[in-house]
């Protein structure tokens, strides 16, 4: 049973037998279909149901020589709304199944971002024509989430968040040039992240740290797509999942400026959801990679 099949409206499933009705289904409605042919003349297949808007299940598999589908695995899926980042990116296969990592460095979240790829197809067609690398991708990025919660934003005067923007971006511009190897930047960055810890070491003895800490996003557990997160809503919906008539939440978060959509099952969110808010969870990292000349 997939961790995140509950965020996006199966939180009842029990059973293989439960589990094994819903892949069947998802194959034989499915709302969208995809098909390539790898180096090895054989056929891959996406066969993706939509069970509310933006959310479903994806099953994926291959056709074996006599045109029947062997079905390998399937996940629970969330697409995004909108491009997260322009940044240069790599993708990378898993070992055991024919599902890809793409792997981001973007510099607002301070860590290396990896994410489950999506549309694997357009990337397979890409690798068998040997057009990589391409030039004006860009990446949207979508999370699911088990377990969250909403906070109240820390109030902010509008001087205050126009200060915090132009740190933000002055940040952003030094760990740029520390990347292209600036000294000056790399020293600027690490006397900053010193002043900040004496700073909140401070503050920490009689605040707490929710007040201090307005957002945060860094790696979860040992799987490397997985993160735990802090950011403020910037918009949200509730959509109903057909199937099960299940509430599932959708957001889109803002977490140390990178923004995603976010979704989780009504009955594993604490607090009620509004624009202004934040959002606390652990996520799981989807992405779609956007081509110039969309295959």
């Amino acid at each position: 049973m997939h961790k995140f099949l509950r965020a996006v409206g199966f939180s009842k499933i029990k059973d293989r037998k439960e589990l094994t009705a819903l892949i069947t289904a998802s194959i034989q409605d499915a709302t969208k279909r995809n098909y390539v042919t790898t180096k090895e003349d054989g056929i891959i297949a996406e066969f993706s149901r939509e069970f509310a808007d933006d959310i479903g299940i994806t099953v994926c598999g291959e056709f074996d020589e006599d045109d029947k589908f062997i079905y390998e695995y399937y996940y629970p899926y969330l697409v995004p709304s909108r491009i997260s980042t322009e940044e240069d990116l790599n993708v990378e296969r898993h070992a055991a199944t024919i599902s890809y990592e793409g792997v981001c460095n973007e510099p607002r979240i301070g860590v290396t971002l990896i994410f489950y790829l999506q549309n694997i197809v357009p990337y397979i067609k890409y690798e068998n024509e040997d057009r990589f690398p391409i030039r004006g991708t860009t990446l949207s990025l979508s999370a699911l989430s088990t377990k969250g919660q909403i906070m109240m934003p820390i109030a902010k005067t509008e001087e205050e968040k126009e200060v915090v923007k132009k740190k933000s971006n002055y940040r952003n511009k030094l760990i740029n040039n520390a990347r292209k190897g600036d000294e000056t930047a790399i020293e600027s960055l690490t006397l900053d992240d010193m002043d900040l810890y004496t700073s909140i070491s401070k503050k920490i003895r009689k605040q707490d740290v929710y007040s201090l800490v307005d957002s945060y996003f860094m790696p979860f557990g040992v799987e490397c797509d997985h993160y735990s997160v802090l950011g403020e809503i910037v918009e949200t919906k509730k959509v109903v999942n057909r199937f099960t008539e299940e509430a599932v939440h959708i957001m889109r978060i803002n977490c140390n400026d990178l923004e995603f959509d976010l979704c989780i099952n009504e009955v594993d969110l604490l607090g009620e959801p509004a624009v202004g808010r934040r959002f606390k969870g652990n996520i799981w990292m989807q992405g779609v990679i956007n081509y110039p000349d969309k295959k």
